[in-house]
């Protein structure tokens, strides 16, 4: 017999909310958690934005300017836990290419989707997250979930065929995010004065690499409703690439602050797992995504996380008498975040000492 106390949801999940817009219909009650008046209200521009990080500079020779976009990464991590990235390498023409492609898999009509369907309670394929816990709202948005990295891990009936150059671009896209895992957490290391391997080292050679390709739809009621629920990440960090409409916010001294819409960067956002390897240094900013009653918004993330099984904890480097151990070592991190997450709550205390 059903569990009538998720059916709901779960009935729901069955539709697409691209589905659901297109049919006129207004959300039901499982999308609706936006029940908090005070939770409507715009958050006014922050004093300082939302740091640019140049990681050209930080190769640079000249060392006195490696130094300074070192230190200003430092500091973006420990007091945001985000940055936005630019001097990455990544063309801006390719970078556009990708969101095309993503916005193009989205817009085909819904049979042509539903090919890569995945089940309700199932991560990979196109659908929505699995049915949280009961109580928990429900995202106004649909994804197209995949294992990138390793090459093993890929499962090929959910990479879309249309459009017909997507696996390719996605394959580059891989490639390319590959590269930059490696810049970024060696440039991090350096930031803390570590070996600039030590993070490389943690996440080990095999580190996954999970794509998730978002799609908001407009809601007519986004004073009720969230495109993606407040939380952390359990990742290492998480690559995002946004389009022009921007809605994602960072909870930043208890204000919702919107992250710009930068055409050419990368939103560079730490997990949990990163707050546990830093010792508490790098903290893992509680995020979410607005919805918007007149455009939909397309973005792409990338989950870097650790090997399966493999134990990380916080770097020798950065325990010490002023800053006694905070976490203790773990393994498969991301499995017990998820645990909580589908109950609205973080984990990191799991990991506290």
């Amino acid at each position: 017999m059903a569990d009538i106390s998720i059916l709901p949801a779960q009935v729901l999940l069955a539709k697409r909310v691209q589905e659901m817009v297109l049919n006129g219909e207004e959300p039901q009650p499982p999308y609706i958690c936006r029940d908090d008046p005070t939770d409507h209200e715009d958050v006014s521009v922050p004093p300082d934005p939302l740091p640019v990080i140049d990681l050209s500079l930080i190769a640079s020779l000249e060392t006195s300017t490696a130094q300074e976009e070192l230190q200003k990464l430092k500091s973006a991590l420990c007091s945001w836990g985000c940055f936005q990235a630019i001097g990455h390498g990544i063309p801006k023409s390719f970078l556009d290419e990708i969101r095309q492609v993503a916005r193009e898999f989205f817009e085909q009509p819904m049979e042509g989707k539903k090919k890569y369907a995945k089940g309700v309670d199932e991560f990979e394929g196109y659908g929505a997250d699995p049915v949280p816990a009961e109580g928990q709202s429900l995202d106004w948005s649909d994804r197209l979930f995949l294992d990138v990295y390793p090459e093993d891990r890929r499962k090929p009936k959910f990479w879309p065929e249309n459009p017909k150059s997507f696996r390719e671009v996605l394959q580059d896209y891989t490639t390319k995010m590959r590269m930059l895992t490696e810049v970024t957490s060696k440039a991090m290391a350096k930031s803390l004065n570590l070996e600039e391997s030590c993070f490389l080292d943690q996440f080990g050679q095999k580190a996954p690499l999970q794509a998730r390709f978002n799609y908001y739809s407009c809601c007519q009621r986004p004073d009720l409703v969230l495109g993606l629920k407040a939380h952390s990440d359990g990742s290492g960090y998480t690559i995002i690439l946004q389009d022009d409409v921007g809605g994602l916010q960072i909870l930043k001294d208890k204000n919702w602050i919107t992250a710009p819409a930068i055409s050419d960067a990368l939103l560079i956002l730490m997990g949990d797992q990163m707050q546990i390897m830093t010792n508490g240094m790098f903290k893992s900013p509680v995020h979410r995504v607005l919805t918007n009653s007149e455009k939909e918004r397309i973005s792409i993330a990338v989950f870097y996380t650790p090997e399966p099984n493999k134990e990380i904890g916080p770097e020798e480097g950065l325990v010490n008498v002023e800053r006694p151990r905070k976490f203790k070592k773990m393994k498969d991190y991301a499995d017990v975040h998820w645990e909580y997450y589908q109950q609205g709550k973080r984990a990191l205390h799991v990991a506290a000492v």
